[in-house]
């Protein structure tokens, strides 16, 4: 079915199958070029998500050469397409380069999208200085609504479940 859906070039089956090549799973062989290849392919039919991991394969040098100018495209395009983990990386980028005031602006993005790890970096950046009180305040306020907004009880329901061990996560 897959295969069918991939000819069909459906994007999340692209993706799917990027990610059983780039894993060696489900029979197939581990091929991290082909992946890489596959997920250009998803990000050019709009799944933004794919440009993410195009870019985190230019940032660590798997399946390609190590390229952080070329990841930080992929993060931007995948950003552009709506990714709130490449608008998170394009703040560390930006903060490893000294540009502290870019990568809160990237993160503020990031954490009212509801990115847990964004919200903390833009609280790091407050209490060293680089980010004012009400930049802080506005993450919250974006960051709590944006969870509000995914909350449902099924969801409540299932988190419990798996902390006391009832569903197990795959």
């Amino acid at each position: 079915m897959t295969k069918k859906r991939v000819e069909a070039s459906d994007p999340d089956a692209i993706v799917l199958l990027a990610n059983y090549y780039y894993g060696g799973e489900c029979g197939l062989p581990q091929d991290q070029g082909k992946a890489i290849e596959l997920w250009l392919r998803a990000g050019e039919l709009g799944h933004a998500d794919s440009y993410y991991n195009v870019g985190v394969a230019y940032d660590s040098g798997a399946g390609v050469e190590w390229d952080e100018k070329k990841a930080k495209h992929y993060y931007e395009l995948a950003a552009m397409g709506g990714s709130s983990t490449a608008r998170h990386n394009l703040g560390c980028s930006e903060y490893n380069a000294g540009n502290a005031n870019r990568a809160v602006k990237h993160w503020m993005i990031a954490a009212g999208a509801g990115l847990d790890v964004s919200l903390e970096q833009i609280r790091e950046c407050f209490l060293k200085g680089y980010a004012t009180k009400s930049d802080f305040e506005k993450a919250l306020r974006a960051h709590k609504e944006a969870k509000d907004e995914t909350k449902s009880d099924l969801r409540e329901a299932a988190a419990a479940a798996i902390q006391e061990g009832r569903l197990r996560m795959r």
